[in-house]
């Protein structure tokens, strides 16, 4: 049997045809990759299957193809896209509080197949972040590729004089760190495309290992990207007219940049350079591919500024007839346009404040186009192996035009430097040589890891759990809600209701303490107890907890580590008492309330390299424990555990530190005394709201009033 591939490309702007590159923000070199690798895999011979999962969009603003559910690449290559968060098309950065609903959704898709992926190969944090839960729940090994890192981002962003505030509101970037760090940690290969990349970027991690690093330089698709000149008349024919209502002399030696219209792109610090230097404006016309637009009011924020930026350094430097910025063109020109400022003797320019890798200068190079590069990432390896150009400081614009015009200054070495980038393309970056690696790689440090739910698979236990589970926070919700109390425990021994529901507990307290207090409740016998903030399971009875929960929570905990690591913090912090501590829970009452600990602490535990998380709760109880453990983890191990689904899970969440199991796929009742932080929630589906004192009991009966109705809650 050949391997089976998983690839996650989530902002769903992607399709096997006609890509949108430079459409936005989200439509840049990472989808072309990403769809360039899984076609090339899928024609490999030890292949036989490769999904790429990414976001369904039904939105009249973008094309009913990212509708389609599922999309034809190949025979052995296809296109699955799953519904999350609203039905139009929004930019990455606000997919974050949909990326639970995707896990979990991935997770059930996954189980229902005979065969589970080799691997899964996440890009970008938000693909990362759903990689690492899915990862976590199947025990599937986790490829991460990061494209772009929002460290880096952040660095950048501040150096410019970006206030962090409008970065934060912008960018989610603090989301999107947090989301690296937890794939990171998750990861079982790395794949970078440039060793500077894992020594300089990745490395300001705390959760990065250099021993998990691979470096794999991305390939370049050689049939469409050379310097041949097969169709020269008709290519000529084709860009004259592109380029002609622009500029007064096309047959000008160019400066070409394509990229997208995004501030990390630093395109008008390179019109600024151009505008400054008489001697590039009389040597050199300015080419801008800057994506495709219809009416740039339509374009997003960044993007507008970004034009508006083009737009007016044109008219501060007069260059009218001197720079082409074309509204539209078509992908397939791409090739056509790298060969035609080639045959002017031209110069590919990639201005970027950071570039990852830089695939454009790879095309230029393959189609016999030099380059001047920023000198920060991907250009640094490019030059090293293909010897084709300059590497300048873009932040210093006299550096910037010093390079620009020392490049165009020579013929013979223009050439040279034209040969070299065909010849070195050709021989270090093939998409034949990257997919060898690629695959090679893979088996060599992925090939001993099997799927971890399979070691549920022979166990002849029977499942402890018959019906549907009902949770209950003990430590709040029964200790506070004696009213809803009452009246939960005559609804729960009235049959008549049909309810056909078992319960379970969770708890922040030890399974002894858990009984003791749950017998003066005189509520039904519990089937399940989630004690020590999720890091123990019990059934029913049983004296010890699940020994499976255990060992997989158990990878990389360090207990006296984390408590080495929050020491200094006492002025906010406090040990609770011993019979409060666990194994695997670090348990610390705050001195005063405060929003900022959590991410202090969030923060230390991540920089130290340390498995570990922590959970708030109630504005004061503070408790750290294993990366992969948490009461909505446990859940979740249970339905995989036992083969329940979650639709099967309703959970009564009512307090600060809930929102965990608010997120995904189970159902969720929320009483009228809840806390604040939980109503951002309102709008979700399968989250009921009470306004009433018997509140559980309330949200039992709206659910099952929707199942009777075969509305979208199924199982109630």
């Amino acid at each position: 049997m050949g391997l089976r591939l998983l690839h996650l490309n989530l902002h769903g702007l992607i399709r096997s045809h006609d890509l949108e590159l430079g459409r936005d923000s989200d439509t840049g070199g990472q989808t072309l990759y990403v769809l360039e690798l899984v076609k090339v895999l899928a024609a490999r011979p030890e292949v036989e299957k490769v999904e790429l999962i990414t976001r369904l969009i039904v939105d009249r603003r973008v094309s009913s193809d990212y509708s389609n559910p599922c999309e034809k690449i190949s025979s052995s290559a296809e296109i699955i896209r799953l519904p999350f968060g609203p039905k139009r098309y929004i930019r990455k950065e606000l997919l974050w509080p949909y990326l639970d609903d995707l896990a979990d959704k991935i997770v059930q898709r996954l189980q229902k197949k005979n065969h589970l992926p080799n691997w899964i190969h996440a890009h970008y944090a938000d693909a990362g972040y759903v990689g690492a839960l899915v990862s976590r729940r199947l025990g599937l090994p986790l490829v991460f590729t990061g494209h772009s890192l929002g460290r880096e981002k952040l660095r950048r962003l501040l150096a410019a004089g970006v206030d962090h505030d409008q970065i934060e509101q912008t960018y989610s970037i603090s989301k999107r760190i947090d989301a690296e760090e937890l794939a990171l940690a998750h990861a079982n290969l790395l794949i970078t495309s440039t060793r500077q990349e894992s020594e300089e970027q990745y490395a300001r991690y705390g959760r990065f290992s250099s021993n998990k690093v691979e470096v794999i330089p991305p390939g370049v698709d050689l049939n469409r990207f050379h310097s041949q000149d097969l169709n020269l008349d008709l290519e000529e024919k084709e860009l004259d007219k592109l380029f002609t209502p622009f500029l007064r002399d096309t047959n000008l030696p160019p400066l070409l940049a394509i990229s997208r219209a995004v501030r990390r792109k630093n395109i008008p610090a390179l019109i600024e350079t151009y505008g400054r230097s008489s001697l590039l404006q009389q040597r050199h016309n300015l080419i801008l591919i800057l994506g495709c637009r219809d009416d740039s009011r339509q374009l997003d924020k960044q993007q507008r500024d970004v034009f508006q930026q083009v737009f007016e350094l044109v008219d501060k430097y007069n260059l009218y007839g001197k720079v082409a910025y074309p509204k539209q063109h078509k992908r397939e020109q791409i090739p056509s346009i790298y060969r035609w400022v080639a045959n002017r003797k031209g110069l590919f320019v990639n201005p970027a404040l950071t570039e990852p890798f830089g695939l454009t200068l790879l095309e230029a190079a393959a189609c016999g186009l030099p380059m001047v590069a920023t000198d920060d990432g991907g250009p640094r390896d490019i030059l090293s192996r293909c010897e084709n150009g300059l590497l300048v400081d873009v932040t210093d614009l006299e550096a910037f035009r010093d390079g620009l015009e020392t490049a165009g200054s020579n013929l013979s070495v223009w050439k040279t430097w034209s040969n070299n980038g065909v010849e070195g393309v050709s021989r270090h970056f093939s998409w034949d040589a990257h997919v060898c690696n690629y695959i090679a790689l893979m088996q060599k440090r992925l090939k001993f890891l099997a799927p971890r739910h399979l070691t549920f698979a022979n166990i002849p236990e029977t499942s402890p759990i018959k019906k549907k589970l009902l949770f209950l926070d003990l430590d709040n919700y029964l200790e506070q809600s004696n009213n809803g109390l009452s009246i939960l425990r005559n609804q729960l021994q009235d049959h008549s209701l049909n309810l056909n529901l078992e319960l379970g507990i969770l708890t922040g307290r030890s399974i002894k303490s858990a009984r003791y207090r749950y017998a003066e409740t005189k509520l039904p016998k519990p089937t399940v107890w989630i004690c020590q903030a999720g890091t123990e399971i019990y059934y029913a009875d049983a004296d010890k907890s699940d020994i499976f929960w255990q060992d997989l929570i158990a990878l990389e905990w360090d207990r006296q580590g984390v408590e080495k690591v929050l020491f200094d913090l006492k002025d906010y912090l406090e040990l609770q008492s011993i019979e409060n501590q666990a194994p695997f829970k670090v348990s610390y009452l705050l001195k005063e309330p405060s929003e900022a600990i959590l991410p202090l602490v969030r923060k230390r535990l991540s920089n130290s390299g340390l498995a570990a998380f922590p959970h708030l709760k109630c504005h004061w109880y503070l408790d750290v424990v294993p990366l992969r453990a948490s009461r909505a983890e446990a859940i979740r191990f249970l339905t995989l555990r036992w083969g329940l689904s979650l639709e099967q899970v309703i959970i009564v969440a009512s307090q600060q530190g809930d929102a965990e199991l608010i997120k995904g796929l189970t159902t969720n009742i929320v009483p009228f005394d809840h806390d604040l932080s939980l109503d951002s929630f309102k709008s979700q589906p399968r989250v009921f709201f009470s306004d009433t004192q018997d509140s559980v009991v309330d949200g039992l009966k709206y659910f099952v009033n929707m199942s009777n109705k075969k509305l979208k809650i199924n199982d109630f």
